[in-house]
């Protein structure tokens, strides 16, 4: 390794170093948001719906419980939440009225590699946050939960690439949304990424409404959510592994350019 490489690495390391210090400074908070969303959802869909007789069934060929059909999507949307919580929050705060970001483009590493630390950190949190629904689907829901790894290679490729693309679309959501406009990003970005990203069915299941089915795959929660179905979920319809993995390889990368893009012009002006 040349030394301007050893420079970058250790700069690069430095800055990861330096965002694991804040993070455990502030665990609680971090803990929060990682476990509030799904446990939330596992609770009432998952262990309140059925002791209340809420008719919410997987239905189809396969027969699985709503709870099962839930898990992949779950874990999908947790990842999705926290890169969004790590990356995109702090970051519209640091280009805002704080200005910390300063702090960070004085490093001795080349402006646009700042921008792929945010996305590795925000991506090792969105893994955390998806490791986090394992436990509270076996021990929160009313009902069984048929869950198995088919795949060992296609489940953490899969984690992987929507861990990454996750902290991507903080990135990309952090630069280009306004300070001002965050709150306005969740009503009109995140909520319906959510409920349309084939979280609470599979995609097989859009098929009576098929302008919706093309519709929602433009949304990068689609394909982690499909891809973690076929991972652990097998039994269930689910997209065929060449398109999702192709697809969140290509959402990784848009996203990507377009947050670092973004990210050169909000701190170099």
């Amino acid at each position: 390794m040349t030394e301007p490489r050893r420079q970058y690495a250790r700069a690069f390391g430095g800055l990861m170093l330096r965002d694991t210090r804040v993070l455990v400074r502030n665990f609680a908070p971090f803990v929060t948001r990682t476990v509030m969303n799904p446990l939330l959802s596992v609770f009432v869909f998952a262990y309140v719906f059925p002791k209340i007789g809420q008719g919410m069934r997987g239905g189809g060929a396969s027969g699985a419980n709503f709870a099962t059909i839930l898990v992949p999507g779950l874990i999908a949307v947790a990842m999705v939440f926290q890169g969004i919580a790590a990356v995109a929050l702090p970051l519209s705060m640091e280009l805002g009225a704080t200005r910390e970001i300063e702090d960070r483009v004085l490093a001795p590493i080349p402006n646009w590699l700042v921008a792929v630390e945010k996305i590795v950190f925000g991506g090792i949190q969105g893994v955390v946050a998806g490791l986090a629904v394992f436990p509270l689907v076996y021990l929160v829901p009313a009902t069984p939960v048929d869950v198995h790894v088919e795949s060992w290679p296609l489940l953490i490729v899969v984690i992987a690439l929507a861990s990454l693309a996750s902290g991507a679309l903080g990135l990309a959501l952090g630069t280009i949304v306004r300070p001002q406009h965050i709150g306005l990003m969740f009503a009109i970005v995140v909520v319906p990424m959510t409920f349309l990203g084939c979280v609470y069915y599979p995609w097989a299941a859009l098929g009576p409404i098929r302008w919706l089915q093309i519709g929602v795959l433009v949304n990068p929660l689609v394909y982690m959510s499909e891809g973690l179905r076929a991972a652990l979920t097998p039994g269930l319809p689910h997209m065929p592994a060449a398109l999702f993995l192709l697809a969140l390889t290509l959402a990784v990368l848009a996203l990507s350019f377009a947050g670092v893009v973004a990210f050169r012009r909000r701190t170099i002006d």
